[in-house]
């Protein structure tokens, strides 16, 4: 295991004394990350080219950051897409997409997903004459099965979107199954990774992804959206886009300039988490495996601490968990008997401990849970997250209750 209190040492933010449990909207950034974008934006950066330093400046960080979320998610550097957010990409895709689509055509959508992953195929959906249906997952047990999602794919389906792991639950459903189902209609597979992609390893061909997006700011980078894309299909798609912009892939699919100083402070936020390998002298070679070893402590490390949280919670009277799953990231969504999930996440903020309540953009999810708009209280784990953090909160919601 990695030396967590020599990670939570490179973390400003935790110099305040807060207990963080809200990684699930937005990890905290380590100091690297942080040099790393001011690096660039003092450096003298301009437009990119190979004749300036400037313009080879520019360039060579688009480049790096390519080749990190290629290591981090197992994909081809060449179909890495950025963007300025995963809701931002999904939209623009959804437009792209849809142009193919006709009238009697079918897409698949999921109750888990966040928002995301549904509303852009909505709308997309209706404004070409496409039907919605939708997967149910299984409210008691928090689970997406896969005949949910098979039983809703017809050979006029062009399109699944499913969750690797649901933002409000934390259910991880087997996307290789689901993919494998689409696939065999013919369809397309997009995979939402935001939530995933800060707990587990990621390889978006194991995944049988065909479109696979994620966000930096959720696993210790800046805020931005990347898309890591089968490079034949991106070829195949013709997105808007301005005349003397180029047709090449990547870039054809990425509006306008790049904030460079994101792309910067992505690639270290890949290189922070491959080195929790190289200082726990668990891996030798190249970036990518040293990231799967990382990824794999990451996830041992949080559920660990989530095995803890759950042992506290059911020594706790009126606390429901609805995070049930037997595959999830280190997430749980708590509502309490008598009591708002809104008064517990004031309670616990004023003692120093963040754990917001809401849908958190899983509207549908949380609906079908009879939740409606106000979800639960979400408690997330992060790797810099340790012992007196969960001490913290079990003791928080004790006072709470009582």
């Amino acid at each position: 295991m990695y030396d967590v209190p020599a990670l939570r040492a490179r973390f400003p933010a935790l110099d305040r004394g807060v207990a963080y449990f809200d990684g699930p909207g937005g990890s905290q950034v380590p100091d690297t990350v942080i040099a790393a974008m001011a690096s660039v934006l003092t450096a003298g950066v301009s437009n990119r080219g190979r004749v300036t330093v400037a313009e080879r400046l520019a360039d060579d960080v688009v480049l790096a950051a390519r080749s990190a979320m290629a290591d981090l998610l197992g994909a081809d550097p060449g179909g890495i897409v950025f963007g300025r957010s995963m809701t931002a990409l999904t939209f623009e895709f959804s437009r792209t997409l849809a142009a193919g689509w006709s009238p009697g055509d079918e897409i698949v959508v999921t109750r888990l997903d966040h928002d995301a992953n549904i509303r852009p195929w909505v709308i997309a959906a209706q404004r070409a004459g496409v039907r919605v249906r939708w997967a149910e997952f299984d409210a008691a047990t928090a689970e997406l099965p896969v005949d949910a999602v098979r039983s809703v794919i017809s050979p006029r389906t062009r399109l699944v979107a499913v969750t690797a792991a649901g933002n409000l639950l934390g259910t991880r459903p087997d996307v290789r199954a689901i993919a494998h189902a689409a696939h065999a209609v013919g369809a397309i597979t997009f995979v939402d990774a935001v939530h995933a992609a800060a707990h587990v390893p990621i390889d978006v061909a194991e995944l049988g992804a065909d479109l696979l997006v994620c966000s930096p700011y959720k696993f210790l980078g800046p805020h931005c959206g990347v898309l890591a894309g089968r490079v034949e299909l991106l070829e195949s798609l013709r997105p808007d886009k301005l005349l003397p912009s180029t047709d090449d892939v990547p870039e054809r699919f990425e509006l306008g300039t790049l904030p460079y100083e994101l792309m910067a402070g992505t690639t270290a936020a890949v290189d922070f988490l491959a080195s929790l390998a190289g200082q726990a002298h668990r891996v030798a070679g190249d970036r990518r495996q040293q990231l799967l070893a990382a990824m794999a402590m990451v996830d041992g490390h949080e559920q660990r601490l989530l095995r803890r949280v759950e042992a506290g919670l059911a020594d706790l009277p009126a606390v429901t968990v609805h995070s049930r799953a037997a595959r999830r990231t280190p997430t749980l969504l708590l509502t309490f008997a008598g009591r708002s999930p809104q008064q517990a996440y004031r309670f616990l903020a004023e003692r120093g401990i963040n754990a917001p309540a809401g849908s958190f953009y899983a509207i549908e999810a949380s609906r079908y849970l009879g939740l409606g708009d106000g979800g639960g209280l979400r408690v997330g784990l992060a790797p810099y997250s340790d012992d007196s953090d969960v001490d913290r909160l079990l003791q928080g919601l004790a006072e709470f209750l009582s």
